[in-house]
């Protein structure tokens, strides 16, 4: 058994927690969790990793057990995420590392990539958008016109995405088997957005995810030019970032590794065997691990 490390550090003037696990002398891979959750999502993923990586999953600020400022104090948008996120790679004397891209994780790592190209080894997406391809249907029409002009009239929308129900579907919809997925997750993640204060931090976070399309050309160009080894695991089943999101990215990166895989927007809960698998290979090809 792998032992999981539950740590927290002064960033910024800011409590970040993170979770720690394997080898201190072995490749870094970095986790960034989405919305609503936080570095609980890779509970499972940790110990699968750890055996051959040094794991490190911090909670973004605003979620988890990292400090939750009110908007009054702490300007939230995805840069100043992604500043936290860059602080504590430094205070831990990470230069180099993998990452693992997840929902809101996928903006704060695009901006990492951006600042840091030769630090980023590999690059793992589970459904992490850097496309305009994976914005399908009706699901960002509501934040679109909330970002665009807050207010009370585009507020009520997008304040659904706090509710249990809508939190619940994140989980299931695609999920093939929805019984597999564990219920605390969406009722632990709705009891922390909705703490007192957190409704607020999630709708400037809500407000400022239209500055992450107008970054995609970027991106892209960091993919054309750093050819950044990238695997795409993608639950096809996902209805907020489309899987033609995930075979976008062969556009700019035509050796990437896309596989579509039954399940939900948060795959771990459900195919966690089937993403290890592809996980740990794709590791063992792109950025190896420490001889022991």
């Amino acid at each position: 058994m792998t032992e999981t490390h539950h740590r927290t550090a002064e960033v910024d003037g800011q409590r970040v927690f993170y979770r720690e696990a394997g080898p201190a002398d072995a490749p870094v891979v970095l986790l960034l969790h989405g919305y609503p959750t936080s570095s609980r999502m890779f509970r499972n993923l940790i110990p699968a990793l750890a055996d051959r990586y040094h794991v490190i999953a911090p909670d973004h600020i605003g979620f988890g057990r990292s400090a939750t400022p009110p908007v009054s104090e702490f300007a939230y948008s995805f840069d100043a995420l992604t500043d936290v996120t860059e602080a504590l790679l430094d205070q831990l004397g990470v230069e180099r590392f993998a990452m693992y891209v997840q929902d809101y994780g996928a903006p704060i790592g695009w901006r990492l990539a951006l600042r840091r190209p030769t630090a980023v080894t590999a690059v793992i997406s589970q459904n992490g958008n850097a496309y305009d391809e994976g914005f399908v249907g009706s699901f960002w029409s509501p934040l679109w016109a909330y970002a665009q002009a807050p207010g009370p009239d585009t507020e009520g929308p997008v304040r659904a995405a706090l509710t249990l129900d809508a939190i619940r579907w994140q989980y299931l919809t695609g999920a093939p088997e929805p019984d597999l997925v564990d219920p605390d997750t969406w009722t632990t993640d709705h009891a922390e957005v909705n703490r007192p204060g957190n409704p607020e931090i999630q709708l400037a976070l809500f407000r400022d995810y239209a500055s992450n399309p107008p970054l995609y050309p970027a991106v892209h160009e960091y993919f054309r030019t750093s050819r950044v080894p990238l695997l795409a695991i993608w639950g096809r089943g996902d209805e907020i970032f489309d899987a033609a999101g995930a075979t976008a990215f062969a556009r700019d990166l035509p050796d990437a590794e896309i596989h579509l895989i039954d399940g939900s927007h948060f795959l771990l809960e459900s195919a966690l065997d089937t993403a290890v698998g592809y996980i740990r290979g794709f590791l063992g090809r792109t950025v190896g691990a420490p001889h022991r």
